[in-house]
């Protein structure tokens, strides 16, 4: 039996620092002054309680005798119809009954090819659907599916409602995001230009709102992605053992409850391990406080210092090429990603190593000249021989290469045996997440109260999505400089 991880591109990190309809976990107090009782008739109101029917005729078995789907403002979810116990299965999705890439007409697959991902043959297979209409054989579940204006992903927000989250590396992967499924859907009209029939019925708008659907929505499988009707009515709870498994020996997709559940309780799982960052741009929503988030930063070099370009070009030529994945943390040159440091006495957890060893680099000072190793003084030339008119004698960066050559070849990941220039290296990041701090203390004042009476429900929503991001981005970077503080003081 293998995990089942609600999809979501991972790689994104590497280059940078997501609620749909559906999905709506910080509003389970919505029923907190109701009993059961009533929620339970609220809930039978929805008119939903044809779907689960119609899955289990399609797919010939019973998928779950513990779950009815809801419906309120914010989206469909799933509540306990009757008490579970931890350790229920609570439902059962065979695969039969689960919309994967290779549904697709063998024509279409064949065109579009492996230069077309999953996740966009899959939202081609959504929208093709999606023309059907109630010709559909899965018509009762993509009629369920959000539509575009109940979605919140930030690559559908606006310029003005992007600026709310400008210090936020989410700011950049939203646009790029948004470049990335244009260029997708070019490819796709295409390779589909002898259906003419198809692709001039599709416009970039239906595409990109079927690819949000299978970003929110689906899940990892051994076709690469599918969507899970039923399943994907589950909310998220970052705190929930309960998720997705697979299993192939019995060719279905299972969720076993993590904890007891009363009738009309909401019932949760856990999409993965994602930031609000994440969730915002992959799923449409935030957390009013994510213990999985993250901030990502970028070191700046000192203008002023003339060893700046040579110092970066020297820490790019010491990293492991690609991305560096430590204890969920990814780095990648001059940009960290940093988790929340629990502790201010403690180690640093949630500080990459690869941060600190940056700032090591950037501590040292140019007395008289600088030796590098012949194979630096190589690539530096050979990639921009202006830089060795820089170069001078600095004894710091020559006992750095030194020392990471008698290492593991990692340079400065040893704290700088001169104190007062292991406290510089350090005070330089504070500095520099001080006044991080300080933009981010003005964004959120900026932003509008929620509840004010002149913004637009939409506007309402993702501005409260904004402050949630930012608060939460915010509470890393003061754990950041709590601890940045209570080491330059203790060595």
């Amino acid at each position: 039996m293998l995990l089942g991880i609600r999809f979501n591109k991972i790689s994104r990190w590497r280059t940078s620092p997501v609620i749909s309809a559906s999905h709506a976990f910080h509003f389970n107090g919505y029923f907190s002054t109701t009993s059961p009782l009533e929620e339970l008739r609220f809930l039978a109101e929805s008119n939903e309680d044809t779907f689960l029917p119609w899955l289990e005729r399609k797919a010939e078995m019973k998928i779950s005798s513990v779950l009815s789907i809801g419906k309120s403002s914010i989206g469909r979810f799933l509540f306990a119809s009757e008490t579970i116990r931890a350790g229920d299965c609570i439902l059962k999705v065979p695969f039969n009954v689960q919309i994967s890439p290779d549904v697709l007409p063998l024509p279409i697959k064949n065109l579009l090819g492996n230069e077309i991902g999953n996740v966009a043959k899959l939202a081609v297979v959504v929208l093709l659907e999606q023309k059907l209409g109630s010709g559909s054989e899965w018509a009762p579940y993509i009629t369920r599916l959000p539509q575009p204006w109940e979605m919140h992903n930030t690559m559908f927000w606006n310029e003005s409602e992007l600026e709310m989250i400008r210090n936020s590396s989410l700011y950049e992967e939203s646009l790029n995001q948004r470049s990335q499924i244009e260029r997708e859907f070019l490819a796709i009209r295409k390779a589909l230009e002898t259906f003419p029939e198809i692709i001039d019925r599709i416009n970039c708008d239906d595409f990109m709102h079927a690819h949000a659907l299978v970003t929110s929505r689906a899940w990892r499988s051994t076709e690469g992605v599918s969507l899970i009707p039923f399943a994907d009515f589950l909310n998220h709870n970052g705190a929930s053992e309960a998720m997705v498994l697979n299993d192939y020996d019995k060719q279905l997709s299972e969720v076993i409850a993590d904890r007891d559940y009363a009738p009309g309780e909401q019932v949760l799982i856990r999409y993965g391990k994602y930031s609000n960052a994440t969730l915002m741009l992959d799923f449409g929503f935030a957390l009013p406080y994510n213990i999985h988030d993250q901030v990502q930063v970028q070191v700046k070099t000192d203008k002023d210092d003339p060893l700046a370009r040579i110092k970066l070009e020297i820490w790019l030529r010491s990293c492991t090429p690609g991305t560096e994945y430590v204890r969920g943390v990814y780095s990648t040159g001059n940009s960290f990603t940093i988790r929340e440091v629990r502790c201010a006495t403690g180690k640093g957890r949630g500080l990459p190593q690869s941060l600190r060893a940056f700032a090591r680099i950037l501590s040292c000072s140019n007395p008289q000249g600088l030796y590098l190793p012949l194979y630096w003084l190589s690539f530096l030339y050979w990639h921009d021989s202006d830089i060795l008119l820089v170069l001078v004698y600095c004894t710091e960066l020559n006992e750095l290469s030194t020392e990471a050559v008698n290492g593991d070849g990692r340079l400065a990941r040893i704290p700088l045996k001169n104190v007062n220039k292991e406290v510089e290296a350090h005070q330089i990041l504070l500095s520099q997440f001080k006044q991080l701090v300080e933009e981010y203390n003005a964004s959120i004042e900026a932003l509008e109260p929620v509840d004010s009476p002149c913004l637009c429900k939409k506007l309402a929503w993702r501005r409260l999505m904004a402050h949630h991001l930012l608060t939460g981005e915010l509470r890393i970077l003061k754990s950041a400089i709590a601890w940045l503080e209570k080491y330059c003081d203790a060595i």
